[in-house]
């Protein structure tokens, strides 16, 4: 990568500062998140409806959505959050396996925490149309979008945590210190019982853990096939 050289009156200056040190998947998958975002600020029924991903047999789903409700957020703390982990911890896991194997990961885990997400709707509608008193629910189902990078999020908190398990972890609160794969089990264990008790619903505490399944399944085959550090 060419070095940069900033100056005050050079007018790509602070984007080049801003970006210029960031790995090209991670930086892209940050842009057109943020794009995104803004678009969905100025008009967001639209954005939702187009680009968020809805249960296959809903009316609003469209063959792109399983790609593009990746990169939707519905507010800004959902964006701040799933953006600050992925300058966190995709651009060390980008590094680390390369440009190639980490754009095939981020997918990979976004689809996965999707069919893992899409097994339990299908699991929940078959519930709901068994017992005709929840018809409501059925069609709530059928409406109810999915957006969010969290799943892919969660695919590279595992793999970094695989990568570098002994790296510590700070939150800021509470200011607790863990080594990664202490932090990232407990964060399993949080989205399990919440998925299950139905703890903090709206959030497709499943689609994480799908996230996070697949990309510890990815990650351990290049480790067995001997291909994980193969650029």
């Amino acid at each position: 990568m060419a070095q940069y050289y900033g100056y005050d009156n050079n007018p790509g200056g602070f984007f080049q500062r801003l970006f210029g040190n960031m790995p090209v998947v991670t930086r892209n998958i940050f842009m057109i998140n943020v794009l995104m975002f803004l678009a969905t600020l100025i008009n967001q029924s639209f954005m939702i409806e187009t680009f968020s991903v809805f249960y296959p047999k809903s009316p609003f789903f469209r063959f792109w959505q399983p790609v593009t409700y990746l990169f939707m957020h519905g507010n800004f703390w959902h964006i701040f959050v799933n953006m600050w982990c992925l300058l966190m911890f995709g651009t060390a896991l980008e590094r680390a396996i390369g440009t190639k194997k980490y754009l095939i990961f981020y997918f990979v885990t976004g689809l996965g925490a999707l069919l893992v997400h899409f097994l339990v709707q299908d699991i929940q509608a078959h519930h709901f149309l068994a017992d005709g008193a929840n018809m409501q629910k059925y069609y709530a189902l059928l409406g109810t979008p999915t957006l969010g990078a969290s799943g892919a999020i969660f695919g590279i908190q595992i793999g970094y945590a695989m990568l570098y398990p002994n790296a510590l972890w700070t939150l800021v609160f509470p200011p607790i210190t863990l080594k990664a794969k202490w932090f990232v089990l407990i964060f399993m264990a949080i989205e399990l019982f919440t998925g299950i008790t139905g703890t903090m619903d709206g959030i497709a505490h499943f689609a994480h853990l799908g996230g996070a399944l697949f990309g510890f399944l990815l990650i351990f085959w290049w480790k067995k096939k001997g291909t994980l550090w193969q650029r």
